[in-house]
């Protein structure tokens, strides 16, 4: 399979998961122990039922490589390829394959916004919670059917920030959503792009399209102090709570409160969360 076209930030800057840009996130410890997590069965079942034994996949915005690596068992004779703007996150997922034995997997660095590959190369293009950060989702899409075989599948989740719900209704979460939607959109992004998919979709010329939806949900004491726990950290400590800072969209205080909030609600027995996914499989003509 050809190289992916490389672009590389500084060593400060946080990048897309599948381009250069604003990836508000990074890879904080807390970050990837979310990421991590994440498996096909709870974050690609939409996509899954459409995979054949022989698919060439294109995972975009691989991150830690959990999904890819599931994706490439799911198709042993075929091959997956992880990409990712950033090479330190591929480092973790080049281990977690070799530990899991999965060998039809590569991964390489890339951006969405020119893929190294030629027209047609892969069967499937996906790209999980991607979408979300990039100033241009719609040239992504364009550039992801280009590279997808004609009667292949682009495949593409995200979130949809401003529908998560949770209960207790702790006040201090309510401005943790207000922040984070404040902080994606400075930096370019949509953090609504799950309701947005089918109208990005039709606008990049794709038109076999199947529209869904997905949820996470999250409730009982490991999963409340693993959600909570998660979120606490990555107010304090990620490249996140950097830029809600220098972007003037809180202080530190203000990050402190969040933070407790986030532990307060892991704290009732009673705490569930749910957030909304907006879901597309498109069959390229």
């Amino acid at each position: 399979m050809p190289e992916a076209h490389t672009e590389r930030k500084g060593p400060n800057e946080p990048e897309e998961p599948g381009g250069s840009g604003v990836y508000i996130h990074g890879h904080h410890e807390s970050v990837l122990r979310s990421h991590g997590r994440r498996r096909a069965a709870d974050s690609a079942a939409y996509l899954l039922p459409h995979l054949e034994p022989h698919h060439r996949i294109l995972d975009i915005g691989c991150g830690p490589g959990s999904i890819t690596a599931d994706l490439a068992a799911l198709v042993p004779h075929g091959h997956v390829t992880g990409l990712d703007a950033a090479e330190d996150v591929l480092a973790h997922a080049r281990v977690a394959a070799r530990q899991r034995g999965v060998r039809n997997v590569d991964f390489t660095t890339g951006d969405v916004r020119a893929l190294g590959f030629p027209d047609g190369s892969f069967d499937v293009v996906h790209a999980h919670q991607v979408l979300q950060y990039l100033p241009d989702p719609v040239g992504a899409l364009r550039e992801m059917r280009r590279v997808c075989r004609p009667g292949g599948i682009v495949a593409v989740r995200d979130v949809v920030y401003t529908a998560m719900s949770w209960y207790p209704r702790v006040a201090g979460l309510e401005d943790w959503q207000r922040l984070y939607v404040g902080v994606a959109r400075a930096g370019g992004g949509e953090p609504d792009a799950g309701s947005r998919l089918l109208s990005w979709a039709r606008r990049a010329g794709l038109t076999d399209v199947t529209s869904t939806a997905g949820a996470w949900c999250y409730s009982g004491a490991e999963q409340r102090a693993w959600w909570s726990g998660l979120w606490a950290d990555r107010t304090l400590s990620s490249p996140y709570a950097r830029l809600a800072v220098e972007g003037g969209h809180t202080d530190r205080a203000g990050l402190e409160a969040i933070a407790e909030a986030w532990r307060a609600w892991g704290r009732h027995e009673d705490a569930w969360f749910s957030v909304l996914n907006g879901e597309l499989l498109c069959r390229v003509n």
